[in-house]
């Protein structure tokens, strides 16, 4: 039962991944792409999150941590970017 679930759970994620970048290639603004691309990225921590479960092993989660952060960053990047027209 635990494996049909797990099974259903990682494709769910990777479908809703797909729909996530199909949505980030469509958009029409920095901010839509922005937001498109925060959805792909904590779906991915999901699905790592997901694996690490499944597999007993915390080096994912830290894979998954670090995926957070950059992701964080570089909404801060963009927004700033969207409001000042610099990053740095």
């Amino acid at each position: 039962m635990h494996g049909i679930v797990f099974n259903l759970a990682t494709l769910w994620m990777a479908i809703l991944i797909g729909v996530g970048v199909v949505l980030t290639l469509r958009a029409g603004t920095l901010l839509v792409r922005v937001l498109a691309l925060e959805l792909v990225t904590t779906l991915l921590i999901a699905l790592l999150a997901l694996y690490a479960g499944g597999r007993h092993s915390a080096n994912y989660l830290d894979a998954a941590l670090m995926l957070a952060l950059l992701a964080f960053i570089g909404t801060l990047a963009a927004a700033r970017y969207h409001r000042e027209g610099r990053v740095f």
